[in-house]
């Protein structure tokens, strides 16, 4: 008779599985890959938005970067939560083995996992597109990946845990979109107007994006930005753990 799988492994096939879940998802791969692609290519051939000082692919890349962890970390996880709550998934899961924290940790792997697939995408689109980031801050930007992850898959855990799952999907892509246009993602808070710029900057969109820039521009720790991605990552987890409902 074979020995039970220990903690660890039950934990990294569910992330096995839920990685190939969310790139199995043609919206979820849209949203995660292919839309923040699309931008880096279409901030690179333009001049609008205006995105400031510096070499314009320079700036763009950190915030495609940052986009692709809202796109995994949010909306594809918030999705993919709020409909797995809906046909019981969640409830059956954590009555498993496996657990309810261990379904929650292999989430937050499948989640690292498509990041890095996007960061080597996006990271090589722009290596071809001219962009040349600072080495050496790469350590401080993973910081900020890990930071920026934990913020946004709490958030989602947030909103999926609260609404059905049609109001789930309505939301998390119209947060997108509103982050995209108005979070100091791609257009950083330095080219925005005053006012919209000081509400940015209180964010975990900007401040995910503004630690990024400041990390892969020039090798600094953005110590501001980090605070507020983890202020948001503390509030929301502790947010989600009481109202969380795992089934409808």
């Amino acid at each position: 008779m074979s020995a039970p799988a220990t903690p660890r492994t039950r934990v990294l096939s569910q992330a096995r599985f839920e990685l190939g879940t969310l790139l199995g998802n043609g919206e979820q791969l849209l949203v995660s890959l292919i839309l923040p692609l699309g931008a880096l290519v279409g901030l690179a051939y333009t001049t609008v938005p205006a995105l400031g000082d510096g070499r314009r692919i320079d700036v763009a890349v950190p915030g495609v970067l940052a986009l692709c962890i809202i796109s995994a970390a949010f909306t594809a996880q918030a999705i993919a939560t709020g409909f797995d709550r809906r046909y019981a998934v969640l409830r059956l899961l954590g009555t498993t083995p496996l657990g309810r924290d261990g379904l929650l940790w292999g989430k937050a792997l499948a989640t690292l996992g498509v990041e890095i697939l996007q960061w080597v995408v996006i990271g090589g689109v722009g290596l071809a597109l001219g962009w040349q980031p600072h080495l050496p801050g790469l350590p401080i930007a993973l910081v900020f990946l890990v930071a920026g992850t934990w913020a946004f898959v709490a958030l989602a855990l947030l909103l999926a845990g609260l609404l059905r799952a049609e109001g789930v999907l309505a939301i998390a892509n119209l947060v997108w979109v509103l982050l995209l246009v108005l979070g100091g993602v791609i257009v950083p808070r330095i080219a925005m107007p005053g006012a919209v710029a000081t509400v940015a900057g209180l964010l975990p969109s900007a401040a995910l994006a503004d630690g990024l820039r400041a990390a892969l521009g020039g090798g600094a720790w953005d110590g501001a930005a980090l605070l507020v991605l983890l202020v948001w990552g503390a509030i929301a987890t502790a947010v989600a753990a009481r109202t969380f409902r795992w089934s409808d």
